[in-house]
């Protein structure tokens, strides 16, 4: 009997593709004239704003517990505090294109950490697909692939290599724990509410006088997109997606991101689409399918 087509997952994974291949523009966009810390703790406040609202309205707030708290907590800190706050600090120097592809490495560290916390045998038909994969982020941005050299950008490239590594522990984490938190909603809203706090305060540990007026109405919109979509949105898909299918084959959509982000590149900047772009498609598409792709199997009891 063929398994019916599990149409929410294909929603939460082309959700999570496309709508976290435009944060890197918003945060850019966001930090021209906010600090990035309260970039990130509007960000993350309003989203948790949104989900209190969504709880009152079904009637399921409530408190989770201590030991169900201390999962929420920790990637609340790893991916909302760290890898989201350091990506929004690295990008006051960093281009969105560069700070995307060294995001793009995060597939190969959470492929890594998931042989090594069991989650996944060592696959050889895995590691070429991230390889591929990640081939042709380069491809699409070898022409800026020298701004890793570049002393002005060495301080964003640290903070995005401590952002990728926060984030695959992150997400490692959760696939371990995702049967110990079965509401996605409620379990999001402790951790946006306490990732924007502790924001807030390093907001004003970093910024103690925000001079709010010199905030743009773009920057300020950029952070309301970021919100609703990047955090509201995608983080519920991404929560989803991790209940049914393996941290690897979510993580991948990384590089998906990158199609997205030439792609507003070209729509928005007059930026043109070349034939190594096309290529490196090719390249990150089948990537993609080579981690996915499963022969059919007899099931075994």
């Amino acid at each position: 009997m063929k398994e019916s087509l599990d149409y929410k997952l294909i929603f939460a994974l082309a959700a999570v593709g496309i709508i976290w291949g435009t944060t890197f523009l918003g945060i850019r966009v966001a930090v021209e004239t906010i600090p990035p810390w309260f970039v990130t703790s509007i960000r993350q406040g309003l989203a948790g704003i949104i989900m209190l609202i969504i709880l009152l309205f079904k009637k399921e707030l409530k408190w989770i517990g201590w030991e169900n708290f201390k999962h929420q907590l920790v990637p609340s800190i790893l991916m909302v505090v760290i890898a989201n706050g350091f990506t929004t600090i690295a990008e006051q120097t960093l281009p969105s294109g560069l700070a995307s592809v060294i995001s793009a490495l995060s597939p190969i560290l959470i492929f890594l950490g998931s042989i090594l916390f069991g989650l996944q045998k060592m696959s050889l038909k895995g590691f070429v697909g991230v390889i591929i994969g990640f081939s042709g982020v380069v491809l699409i941005f070898k022409d800026g692939l020298g701004s890793f050299l570049d002393a002005d950008y060495r301080n964003g490239i640290v903070f995005m290599g401590f952002a990728i590594l926060a984030w695959a522990t992150g997400t490692i984490y959760l696939k371990t724990h995702t049967n110990k938190s079965n509401n996605i909603v409620l379990n999001l809203f402790y951790q946006f509410t306490t990732a924007s706090c502790i924001q807030l305060v390093l907001a004003f540990v970093f910024s103690p006088n925000p001079d709010v007026s010199s905030w743009s109405s773009t920057s300020i919109f950029a952070a309301l997109y970021l919100s609703l979509f990047g955090s509201v949105i995608a983080f519920f898909c991404y929560n989803y997606a991790l209940k049914h299918v393996t941290a690897v084959q979510v993580s991948i959509l990384s590089y998906i991101n990158t199609i997205i982000a030439v792609f507003l590149g070209w729509l928005l900047l007059d930026e043109k689409i070349t034939v190594d772009f096309i290529i490196a498609t090719v390249l990150i598409i089948l990537g993609v399918f080579i981690i996915n792709y499963k022969k059919k199997e007899k099931s075994v009891i």
